[in-house]
C-alpha cells in the first residue's frame, strides 16, 4: 500500500488523488470530526434513514415529541445547511422523499424547494420512473442531480440518458454493499458502469456507495470512480492507517457471484431500459419507514 498527503484549496477544492470524498452521514458534528482527522472533505450524501440517526432528531423522537411533515423538513434544512460550508466541490446531497405512490412532479417540487436550501446542493431522486422523468426535468432547470438506489448498468444507462445536456456533472450511486449483501460483487457493477461509460460524454459521474469497509474503499480507488461516500467510522479507519492508497499488491477478495459486463448502448432514449431491481424497491421501503419513524402520528 501507498500512503497519500491530501490537501485542499482555499475556496474547497481537493488537491488530493483519487476519488473526491464524501461523508454519508446526517450529524454535522460528525462531518467536523471528519474534516478535522482527514483534513479535507469533498462533500456528503445524506437521506432520511441518516436523518432519522441525527442526533438532536433522535433524542427529540425518543422523548416522544415527534415531527410534523413541516418541522421534519425544517430539521433536514438546518441539517444541510450546517454540513454546507464544511464541504468541498462535491456539494450536500438531499434526498426527496418519494414511496411507491409518489409522482415526478411531487418529487420535482421537493427538490426544488430543497435546492435553494443551500448554495452546493444535489438533490437525490430514486432510480425509478419517476425518479428520471424528475431528473430529466431538473437538470433542464439548471439542478444538480444524483441518482440513488442504483443496483445495475441498465438503470446506469437510464440516467446518463434522462440527463444528456446536464449543466452539471450528474451522480449516479450504486450501492456495492447492498449487493454484496445478496451474494453478488457489487464492485463489478462499479468497475462495469465506468466502462460502459467510456463510451460516453463524461457527463455522469459514479459516485461509490454503501461502502461498508476499508477493503471496498480500497478498491474504490483501484477502480478509479469519480466519487465515494463513506461512512465516518470507515474513513477514521482509513486516516488510523496512514491513508493509504492501493498499489499492484492490492487484491480485492469478495466470495460472491460476479456481475458480467454488458455491452449496452447509451445512445437510447432511457424508457428503453429495464430499471426495474429489488433492492432499489426494498431501498425506497427502508428510506419510507425510517423517514415516518420521525414524524407525528395523525390523531
Amino acid at each position: 500500500m501507498a500512503n497519500v498527503d491530501t490537501a485542499q484549496t482555499k475556496d474547497g477544492r481537493s488537491t488530493h488523488p483519487g476519488p473526491k470524498i464524501l461523508v454519508d452521514g446526517g450529524d454535522p458534528a460528525e462531518t467536523m470530526r471528519v474534516k478535522e482527522a482527514l483534513g479535507y472533505v469533498d462533500g456528503q450524501t445524506t437521506n432520511p434513514s441518516l436523518i432519522a440517526k441525527n442526533p438532536e432528531v433522535k433524542k427529540r423522537v425518543e422523548s416522544g415529541r415527534s415531527l410534523s411533515e413541516a418541522e421534519e423538513r425544517a430539521a433536514y434544512r438546518k441539517i444541510v445547511q450546517e454540513i454546507s460550508p464544511m464541504v468541498g466541490s462535491a456539494g450536500v446531497s438531499i434526498e426527496v422523499f418519494a414511496d411507491f405512490d409518489t409522482t415526478a412532479d411531487q418529487m420535482l417540487k421537493q427538490g426544488q424547494e430543497m435546492f435553494t436550501w443551500i448554495p452546493n446542493a444535489y438533490i437525490k431522486y430514486p432510480c425509478t420512473t419517476e425518479g428520471l422523468k424528475a431528473a430529466q426535468r431538473s437538470v433542464a432547470q439548471g439542478m444538480r442531480v444524483n441518482m440513488t438506489l442504483c443496483f445495475s448498468q441498465e438503470q446506469a444507462a437510464a440516467v446518463y440518458a434522462a440527463t444528456k445536456g446536464s449543466k452539471f456533472p450528474v451522480y449516479v450511486s450504486p450501492f456495492v454493499g447492498r449487493l454484496d449483501d445478496i451474494g453478488w460483487n457489487g464492485m463489478d457493477l462499479l468497475a462495469n458502469i465506468k466502462r460502459m461509460f467510456a463510451s460516453g460524454d463524461g457527463h455522469v459521474h459514479i459516485l461509490g456507495a454503501s461502502i461498508r469497509s476499508l477493503p471496498h474503499l480500497m478498491r474504490c480507488f483501484q477502480i478509479g470512480v469519480d466519487l465515494v461516500t463513506v461512512p465516518a467510522k470507515v474513513i477514521l479507519e482509513w486516516v488510523e492507517a496512514g491513508k493509504q492508497m492501493p498499489d499492484e499488491n492490492f487484491h480485492y477478495q469478495f466470495n460472491g457471484k460476479p456481475m458480467e459486463y454488458r455491452e449496452i448502448d447509451l445512445n437510447q432514449p432511457w424508457q428503453n431500459f429495464n430499471i426495474k431491481h429489488e433492492l432499489t424497491d426494498k431501498g425506497i421501503r427502508k428510506f419510507v419507514e425510517d423517514y415516518r419513524s420521525t414524524l407525528r402520528k395523525a390523531s
